[in-house]
């Protein structure tokens, strides 16, 4: 029987049935002292703790318990006394002949006693506007090629709980400061601090306290966009520092990776994840009565306006062309069109794309590649040389690229081997290259479509495709004739010929 049972069936007795306090106390067999207790109130006093001390583990002893606690502060946390070896510490060292339960106790005590510093936290406020947090964190995705690991950077508004995710395929400073734009346009502001981890991608060096060496391009970004930072400490403390950002790369990684996510492209990727960002503005945190929204128009006002132009992150380079039409880029080599080669091209290298320009003008877009002596070649740069040299084809770099990649239809190679059959190997180079030359300037699904009507019409040659083309497009078609140009063509009208003509001619001699 609980204690609160026993003291309702002793005030029932004692007010209801009239018994006396011995005889209730002789009933339930306790002390007449816990009657009174149950008569005067219905809950039951609270225990008094145990004031007394351990007398086997004395003041000294303590004391030495303390000294290997206090030292433990500054050990490795998977390198410290535990209950037990401070136990058999004290029996090695202190002829301790207490039980083991009494040490473990007093440890355990006087570590939380230690460590209130560390895992209490006073409570902050944050004014609209003032203040965001930055972190990355990774997730896993299937893309065509398979389930690859990518990096996503999120900027979180300390006020209204807003965010901003975006994914990279690398975690470098490139895409640490691309990011940030992205999410400043986002946001349509700039907030007045921000606080980081020390990442190597904006700190080169840390030193004790808040104090930082930075890089020289977050220097120049903070410089542009004109924001304070705030450096969190380095390890768990630091941690603790921007628990908003934090909590929320956990929240937002269970609700829209979970299941992994299926797209065709790191661009799609990150349009699923800006539509998922903007879904999270109606959601209503914990402790607040409104959604993030409200509280974001709140915030909207009191952003730095943002300035004319966006900081580039753009890295820069300029190379000659080699003989093999490839422009070497940090250590990998990117295909343009053989016309260049010779001629010096201006590379832009951006965090996922080497785009080549030529006095303004994109000759060149390619994906950029994290390896190193890397060659990207893209089989149409090569079209007008290969219909010089069409046997080239067949063993070519950009076509075995364009096969892995997944640039290359199967109905392409299934029209090839069908030209092979009807005209041999060297006339099927040549009218492939034809083909590809001609089909450049059309979108790839349409050239797909058509490729396999013709061939289940029988039609092989590039004319006959061409007819079909422009059948679908309607060209052939005569266009219909206006009133306007009937009516001057009655200007080119003449009579008939007959031979009263003829021998008018013939009796001029030959002169009218």
């Amino acid at each position: 029987m609980k204690k609160v049972e026993l003291f309702e069936n002793i005030r029932k007795e004692y007010f209801c049935e009239r018994k006396s306090i011995r005889r209730i106390a002789g009933k339930y067999r306790t002390h007449r002292r816990q009657v009174r207790q149950a008569i005067s109130n219905a809950i039951p006093p609270p225990r008094k703790p145990s004031e007394r001390s351990c007398k086997i583990l004395t003041s000294a002893l303590k004391q030495v318990i303390n000294q290997l606690l206090n030292e433990d502060l500054k050990a490795p946390r998977k390198q410290r006394h535990t209950g037990k070896r401070v136990y058999e510490h004290l029996i090695e060292e202190h002829a301790f002949c207490g039980a083991e339960v009494t040490v473990r106790n007093y440890v355990y005590q006087r570590r939380r006693e230690l460590s209130i510093s560390e895992k209490v936290f006073v409570p902050q406020v944050h004014m609209p506007g003032a203040e965001a947090e930055v972190d990355w964190y990774e997730a896993m995705v299937d893309f065509p090629t398979g389930r690859e690991k990518v990096y996503v950077f999120q900027l979180r508004a300390c006020y209204s709980g807003r965010e901003f995710h975006m994914a990279f395929s690398h975690q470098n400073q490139q895409a640490f400061l691309e990011g940030h734009i992205a999410a400043f346009n986002y946001f349509g502001g700039i907030f007045k601090t921000i606080r980081y981890d020390n990442l190597t991608s904006a700190v080169k060096k840390v030193f004790r306290g808040r104090k930082r060496i930075e890089t020289d391009r977050f220097i120049a970004m903070r410089s542009h966009y004109l924001f304070d930072v705030i450096f969190c400490l380095p390890g768990l403390r630091g941690a603790h520092e921007k628990g908003g950002v934090e909590g929320g790369v956990g929240r937002f990684r269970r609700a829209h990776f979970v299941p992994v996510p299926t797209v065709s492209s790191l661009k799609e990727l990150n349009q699923l994840l800006l539509r998922a960002c903007q879904k999270d503005d109606q959601r209503i945190i914990i402790g607040k009565t409104e959604t993030i929204a409200n509280h974001w128009q709140l915030e909207l006002p009191k952003l730095s306006a943002l300035p004319n132009e966006a900081f580039s992150v753009m890295d820069a380079v300029t190379a000659r062309v080699n003989s093999k039409s490839l422009v070497a880029v940090k250590g990998n080599y990117y295909s343009v069109p053989v016309n260049y080669v010779g001629q010096e091209i201006e590379a832009h290298i951006n965090t996922e794309t080497v785009v080549m320009m030529k006095q303004g003008k994109i000759v060149a877009e390619h994906q950029r590649c994290y390896g190193q002596h890397q060659i990207i070649a893209e089989l149409a740069h090569y079209l007008s040389l290969l219909r010089y040299k069409p046997g080239a084809l067949a063993g070519s770099l950009p076509l075995h690229q364009a096969r892995q990649n997944g640039k290359w239809p199967v109905v392409f190679e299934q029209y090839w081997q069908e030209l092979i059959i009807r005209y041999g190997q060297n006339d099927a180079n040549r009218q492939l290259v034809n083909f590809l030359w001609w089909a450049r300037d059309f979108e790839s699904t349409r050239i797909e479509k058509l490729v396999a009507q013709a061939m289940d019409l029988g039609c092989y040659h590039l004319e006959g495709i061409q007819v079909l083309m422009r059948q679908q497009t309607g060209s052939l078609l005569p266009e219909p004739l206006s009133k306007e140009l009937l009516g001057k063509l009655t200007q080119y009208e003449r009579p008939k010929d007959g031979v009263n003509n003829y021998n008018l001619l013939l009796s001029t001699g030959g002169q009218l």
